[in-house]
């Protein structure tokens, strides 16, 4: 049956992206070290890799190969998949952060206030831009998910308002051992009769702390 799980690399105090958000610093000033640990990895597409010298994965290269397990679809904010605000551009529009071939290999359903055509990339990535909200999106991606689980890869802004709606069945927090000291806040607005939580799983990483809740 699928499931809805948010997946968010957080700061030590509490933010999911730095300040002062632009095409040139899309995860905000200082953003880029709450994924350092995954940069570390040398995950690349499909493929597990030991680290130098490393007989088995890392626990965090293990915790990344995971993200993409059983996920049928993906919701996402516009900030997530960048190109700057207002309307898309014609003359050379933008196409992600990821290249030709993302890492999702699935629908992607990308929230906007502007109406775009689908995008086709390869590897299967197929990117649909929803512009009647989350839960629309939401909705879509449960269709397109095929019984698989949904995955909200945030940002904040996306994962706070389906947060508040009751609509997120897992999340799983990468603390950082970071502190950014403003920015986008996960839980921001979020009533905390909203998340009842049970702690599932603590992993330690390198200079990370990988938290998964179960929520309901």
């Amino acid at each position: 049956m699928t499931r809805v799980r948010l997946d968010l690399c957080i700061s030590a105090d509490g933010y999911v992206a730095g300040p002062d958000q632009r095409p040139d610093e899309p995860l905000g000033v200082g953003g880029i070290r709450l994924h350092q640990w995954k940069l570390d990895t040398g995950f690349s597409g499909d493929n597990l890799r030991p680290a130098a010298g490393a007989e088995e994965p890392s626990v965090d290269a293990q915790v990344v190969a995971e993200l993409f397990d059983g996920v049928g679809a993906y919701v996402m904010g516009r900030k997530m998949f960048g190109g700057g605000p207002g309307p898309w551009p014609t003359d050379e529009p933008w196409n992600g952060w990821w290249g030709e071939d993302p890492p999702y290999h699935a629908p992607v359903f990308v929230i906007t206030h502007h109406p775009r055509e689908t995008l086709e990339l390869e590897g299967g990535n197929v990117f649909h831009f929803v512009t009647e909200g989350p839960q629309r999106a939401l909705e879509l991606a449960r269709e397109a998910a095929g019984g698989q689980d949904v995955m909200v890869s945030g940002g904040a802004d996306v994962a706070n308002q389906l947060l508040a709606a009751g609509a997120i069945e897992e999340i799983q927090l990468h603390v950082a051992a970071a502190i950014l000291g403003g920015g986008e806040r996960l839980f921001e607005g979020v009533p905390a009769d909203a998340l009842p939580l049970s702690l599932d799983r603590v992993l330690q990483g390198a200079d990370v702390t990988h938290l998964r809740y179960r929520v309901g």
